[in-house]
């Protein structure tokens, strides 16, 4: 058996200011450095798990989760393999708008299917802007071509999917335990993956900032068990949370 713990990052200052961040490399604000020790406390009680290697996006508030976890799990040591493809969905031109205030000017429909719709991406984000990822120096040896200017969810899975089968399900079936510290819509994709939800049905699924969720699988990769580690009734608030952004 193996098991696999997903993070998504602690509140950063910009999900704190109800912005739509994407690829934008903000911190963690306060509470997100709360939320990150606490899940990191939360790993460390859970004896029989043995983590053997961390993932990450490229995303600071990613990165800073991951240490700030491992060092109250007093797992400092491990491995950190950090890598684009777990990025957070990028999200063109909304990047830095205030959610409620798009939600004003385009509707709360449009606002619900560039956020949760599976196949509806953003308005693209003018490639010469500096806030695109071809300008930023972290993805100069990535193929240009491969730089999203907006995603939908169905373009997060088609650029993680890769990197979860050939760098992470290897490990998972040499029966090492994982931990993977990433973004909400690339978690989102992952999760649909793992137990098979739809197109449809994703766009109900809100994954909560600091909470690990334990998957633990049976020697083909089935899933026996699943859950979040920590008190239900407060990650029920979190995930409503999530919800109650756009307003």
């Amino acid at each position: 058996m193996a098991s696999l713990v997903l993070i998504r990052h602690g509140e950063s200052e910009w999900n704190r200011a109800n912005l739509f961040t994407g690829w934008v490399d903000v911190d963690l604000s306060d509470k997100g450095i709360r939320e990150a020790e606490l899940a990191g406390e939360l790993i460390g009680q859970e004896k029989d798990l043995d983590l053997s290697v961390v993932h990450t996006s490229l995303l600071k508030r990613a990165i800073r989760t991951s240490q700030i976890v491992l060092e109250k799990a007093d797992l400092s040591y491990l491995p950190v393999r950090r890598h684009w493809r777990l990025n957070e969905r990028h999200y063109g031109a909304l990047q830095g708008l205030d959610k409620k205030q798009v939600a004003e000017e385009y509707g709360q429909e449009q606002l619900k299917a560039w956020r949760r719709g599976y196949l509806t991406p953003p308005p693209p984000l003018d490639p010469a802007s500096p806030m695109h990822p071809r300008n930023d120096p972290r993805y100069k040896h990535v193929f240009p071509a491969a730089l999203p200017s907006s995603e939908c969810l169905a373009d997060v899975l088609k650029r993680m999917l890769p990197y979860f089968e050939d760098q992470i399900v290897p490990s998972l079936f040499e029966g090492r335990d994982v931990l993977v510290v990433a973004h909400g819509n690339s978690l989102r994709a992952l999760v649909k993956t793992l137990e098979n939800i739809s197109d449809d049905d994703i766009t109900d699924l809100d994954i909560p900032t600091g909470v690990p969720r334990l998957y633990i699988f049976d020697e083909s990769l089935g899933i026996k068990e699943s859950r979040y580690l920590g008190d239900q009734d407060e990650i029920g608030r979190r995930e409503e949370a999530v919800k109650r952004q756009a307003g």
